[in-house]
């Protein structure tokens, strides 16, 4: 039997995983959603090597590129097809814009450590000149990239040749003006700041903060403040860990800024809680500001309990208003004016509490799936097993079980709802409980900040997914 301090920190420090397919919903009459397949790239092939799982995908501001970050610690940025954006309807087609190694494996020779090179988070600074600017970590370490573009080159120089060796200054007789000629595309990706040596764990999340000058990053059991600006130095604002280890009882497992207010940020625990820490009251926000916790129903009390009711993501509403959070049978919906219980709660695959034990035994029960908000907050999105992912209607409460598969990869393939029978006689189109693939799992989505356009990690292959008026 594991102990529960075993459970906890493996609850907290399980590995989780994965290149394009995209695919076009549309919308019916009686409010319910149907998707046909649009377009691929990448591969659909059994073989997949564990590098290329995906291990993050998100959207930048205006949605116009798309970074995935995998286990083999490389980056894939994609862009929007300008034909596709522009059309009537607008169609979510996404073509590769850039691709680059951002972090490498790495030995801790101290503590006789490996370090994953696998992409845990992304993350993407708002625009302000032509270059775009992303962070990305691994376990220890968080890179600033630059991705720029250069469709110009100078030729003509005096002081040198073409191919960029000096000239003698004995042999330059004459000044000439050097002349700008076209070139064709080229996408640079390079680090522009290492943040290093600041956790003595891994590294689960990193949230830039509205002032777009500071940034957070949190690991199992504290939460730095940065400076973009400064790589030498980062401000602890959040310490659980105990004096003595032996009495560990939680871990932090995400942590996220406010979209609106820069000194407001929350972080969920393994314990089922999520705090709110308001940097003006102290620099320290061990003593938090709001304590968001359901209390636990006694009926539905188990030897699972503890693990299942572990947030693996927390996000902030892009209003600023509310807050969901994902534990491993439901997502819940939280007014951050009232902390008591949350206002919504969504069943994401309750089906399988009643295989709680067998998910225990296989280590399926300490996945850690991500949830993500609509532009405009109306709806939520999550993933399941069998790559089954759902999406909720928060106006119409409908909800939407849907699978990314590799059999919709023709042109206009249209989706069928998924069902999940868990026992009698199976009905057409439903598949049992106990047919379920838990090696398939959707473990990280993205939305469009302002478009119905959703991003679904399975495995190595990302669905995209659009709304179709």
């Amino acid at each position: 039997m594991k102990s529960p301090s075993n459970i906890m920190r493996q609850s907290s420090l399980t590995k989780l995983g994965s290149m394009i397919n995209t695919a076009v919903n549309k919308r019916v009459g009686n409010g319910d959603i149907q998707w046909c397949f649009s377009q691929v790239k990448g591969t659909l092939e059994d073989d997949v090597t564990e590098a290329d799982i995906i291990s993050c995908v998100e959207f930048n501001h205006d949605g116009d590129l798309l970074a995935t970050g995998d286990k083999g610690g490389r980056v894939v940025i994609f862009q929007r097809d300008p034909v596709s954006k522009n059309s009537i309807p607008r169609r979510g087609e996404y073509n590769v814009y850039s691709t680059f190694q951002s972090h490498e494996p790495e030995f801790d020779y101290l503590k006789s450590l490996e370090i994953e090179e696998k992409i845990n988070k992304i993350r993407w600074l708002k625009r302000k000149n032509p270059a775009h600017f992303l962070l990305s970590t691994n376990d220890k370490t968080i890179k600033l990239w630059k991705v720029s573009e250069r469709d110009k080159r100078v030729e003509g120089y005096n002081t040198k040749e073409e191919n960029g060796t000096i000239r003698d200054p004995a042999c330059i007789t004459s000044l000439r003006v050097p002349t700008i000629k076209p070139m064709e595309l080229m996408v640079e990706a390079s680090p522009r700041r290492i943040f290093a040596n600041a956790h003595t764990y891994h590294i689960n999340s990193i949230s830039v903060n509205s002032d777009q000058e500071t940034y957070l990053s949190a690991d199992d059991l504290r939460i730095n403040l940065w400076h973009l600006e400064i790589t030498d130095q980062s401000f602890n604002i959040v310490d659980i860990k105990p004096t003595n280890m032996e009495e560990l009882t939680e871990v932090i497992t995400a942590a996220e800024f406010h979209p609106a207010e820069c000194n407001v940020l929350v972080y969920s625990s393994s314990k089922g809680t999520i705090r709110l820490c308001d940097m003006r009251s102290a620099a320290l926000c061990d003593q938090h500001s709001k304590l968001f916790e359901e209390p636990e129903d006694p009926t539905n009390r188990s030897f699972f309990s503890e693990i299942i009711s572990s947030i693996s993501d927390v996000k902030l509403s892009n209003s600023g208003r509310y807050m969901i959070s994902r534990d491993y049978l439901s997502v819940k919906v939280w007014d951050l004016q009232m902390e008591t219980k949350p206002i919504e709660c969504y069943p994401v695959h309750e089906y399988l509490r009643s295989k709680l034990c067998s998910l225990y035994e296989n280590d399926c029960i300490f996945d850690k799936f991500e949830c993500c908000w609509s532009g405009n907050d109306s709806a939520i999105m999550t993933g399941s097993y069998n790559n089954f992912f759902r999406v909720f209607d928060r106006t119409t409460k409908r909800d939407l079980t849907l699978e990314a598969a590799r059999d919709i990869a023709k042109p206009k393939t249209l989706l069928k709802p998924r069902k999940v029978c868990t026992g009698g006689k199976r009905k057409k189109d439903e598949i049992s409980v106990d047919c379920l693939d838990f090696n398939k799992k959707i473990l990280h989505t993205a939305w469009h900040p302002s478009e119905n356009v959703v991003a679904v990690a399975a495995t190595n292959n990302l669905f995209l997914f659009q709304d179709k008026l």
